[in-house]
């Protein structure tokens, strides 16, 4: 199966020719380290490797969210078309030619609110997921309609830390995503979506068909820890995701004589050789540097 590049030609070598299509990349790291450009130059090597971009599905909390359209704009020239939260799907004119699906759906988009149930009294924690249900049908069309035009490449950004991920409205959301949109046959979603008026789009949806298995997802995960020390020194397997994921890549601040500098480091790659150095890289306006 031909790897799936991230649009960082050194980091493609570190992981032996780059993702694994149909797979789960994790990527951690504290706020600020440098994820949401790597998720930049990830979705935008589809267009080389794909003949169509990637997407980005943004969960977090924060009002501005993660500034994915900033960067792209900065990095690579690419004016993100933003999808409207608020906005339902029309299912009738789901696939017409001239429907526009987006590049960036900012899911959420509540500004201060706390994402876990430990932090939210029961009426709170109830609402949150009164709102999240009403943003199901936003989240699946946003995500459905970009793989029935060629997307083969998701990056999913905001994911906050938190003690307990079950606890979590983003990691709820995300477990949903993944696996009953990402990973599903298309079909299925099909009928999902449309539910009572699937048989109406269903000759329009088999047209439509994809193969999941080459789909990529790259999750960007926030980490309370900064330095690159303390994210290695941490078990694998602690918490769903990492355990999950077949890719891990940690992003972290690191001790370089007086300056403090930032490198990367694969603690998991399955199903290929990896390299196992920590590798140091600089961001500028074009995105990550790494120094190999």
């Amino acid at each position: 199966m031909s790897r799936q590049s991230t649009g960082i030609p050194e980091l493609d070598e570190c992981l032996g020719g780059g993702l694994i299509p149909g797979t789960l990349t994790v990527v951690v790291g504290s706020t600020g380290i440098g994820k949401t450009q790597l998720g930049v130059h990830y979705a935008h090597a589809g267009f080389e490797h794909d003949a169509r971009s990637g997407v980005f599905f943004d969960m977090s909390a924060r009002g501005d969210g993660q500034s994915h359209a900033d960067y792209a704009l900065r990095m690579k020239a690419w004016t993100l078309a933003q999808a409207d939260p608020e906005q339902k799907p029309d299912l009738p004119t789901f696939f017409d030619p001239a429907t526009e699906y987006g590049d960036l759906l900012h899911v959420l988009n509540y500004q201060g609110r706390r994402v876990s149930k430990r932090d939210l009294d029961w009426d709170a924690w109830h609402h949150w997921q009164g709102q999240l249900n009403e943003k199901l049908q936003t989240a699946i069309g946003f995500l459905y309609g970009n793989l029935t035009r060629g997307c083969r490449r998701v990056v999913i950004d905001g994911i906050e830390p938190v003690d307990v991920p079950g606890e979590s409205i983003q990691f709820n959301l995300f477990e949903y995503v993944y696996h009953q949109v990402l990973r599903k046959d298309p079909m299925w979603v099909a009928r999902d979506f449309f539910r009572q008026d699937f048989r109406k789009q269903e000759t329009a949806a088999e047209a439509h068909h994809y193969d999941p298995r080459q789909v990529g997802c790259l999750l960007l995960q926030t980490a309370k820890e900064s330095m690159l020390d303390d994210l290695i020194s941490k078990p694998l397997d602690e918490g769903d995701l990492l355990a999950g994921a077949n890719t891990v890549i940690y992003m972290g601040k690191v001790i370089e004589g007086k300056r403090i500098g930032r490198a990367i480091y694969i603690p998991k790659h399955r199903g290929s050789a990896v390299a196992e150095e920590i590798i140091p890289y600089r961001i500028d306006d074009g995105g990550l540097r790494l120094e190999v």
